[in-house]
């Protein structure tokens, strides 16, 4: 059976655009990509970069990450009210309870700052989480 990655992304859905864009050209069809929106923007923006299915909105996402094999994104994902309010307590608790591995880009718009974080521009996190990251968890892939 195909692992499953749950990629899950607010606003306008950039950053797991560029993660499903990317995943889908190292892994092509060994994976399922599953594109959880916050929001129907970002889910649109992640279905058009090719993900095999995509879902919207809280449900979607508390049950979805129940049965993932991993969940990538931006580490916001984990944080009740952030991305101006798209992400519920619900969904926070949703993906840090959830028993897949977490693989979190430490990008956010929150006032928050986390000593010891590279500056990284994004093209790198997302070649980082893909080549490298992803590999370290589903060495089957």
């Amino acid at each position: 059976m195909r692992k499953r990655i749950c990629v899950i992304d607010g606003q306008g859905g950039g950053i797991g655009a560029a993660l499903i864009k990317r995943l889908k050209e190292v892994y092509g069809e060994s994976v399922e990509i599953l594109a959880l929106g916050t929001n129907a923007i970002a889910t649109s923006q992640m279905m058009k970069a090719r993900a095999n299915r995509g879902a919207t909105g809280e449900n979607a996402i508390v049950r979805t990450t129940l049965d993932a094999d991993l969940i990538v994104g931006p580490l916001s994902i984990t944080w009740a009210n952030a991305m101006m309010g798209e992400v519920t307590p619900r969904m926070a608790e949703a993906v840090t309870s959830s028993p897949a591995v977490k693989i979190l880009l430490p990008l956010f718009q929150e006032r928050l700052r986390i000593v010891g974080l590279s500056g990284e521009p994004l093209p790198h996190l997302v070649e980082e989480i893909v080549v490298g990251r992803i590999k370290e968890f589903l060495p089957d892939v």
